[in-house]
């Protein structure tokens, strides 16, 4: 396995994070960005319990396409047209649609065990 496993997370700056309410059940596994319910604290909440679980072996980034999107980005939005946000794991496309830390140690763990 060649780490770090890079994982982007692309969405416009004032979005939600997910599609559903951020209230109190806490499904994305989430807790320091509650209630804001916004993509920019969530991605660090994300970021910071990924660090702690998987420290440097995962590599974290945001894209904002507020002001224009990356041709890597592009290409994606022509061939799946993802909801936002949009994850990827190593460059590829991952259907979560939205912050979730379980949804991604799942991935991470699958993209771990696949060596």
């Amino acid at each position: 396995m060649d780490y770090p496993i890079r994982v982007e997370v692309v969405g416009l700056k004032d979005i939600s994070c997910s599609p559903f309410p951020c209230d109190n059940t806490r499904s994305c596994g989430l807790y320091d960005c509650y209630p804001s319910g916004k993509l920019v604290v969530a991605f660090d909440a994300l970021a910071h319990e990924i660090r702690s679980e998987y420290a440097e072996r995962v590599e974290m980034k945001l894209t904002l396409i507020d002001d224009g999107v990356p041709p890597h980005i592009e290409k994606i939005i022509e061939e799946h047209y993802p909801p936002l946000p949009i994850i990827l794991v190593n460059g590829e496309y991952v259907p979560m649609g939205r912050i979730s830390l379980p949804l991604l140690q799942a991935e991470l763990e699958r993209v771990i065990s696949r060596g």
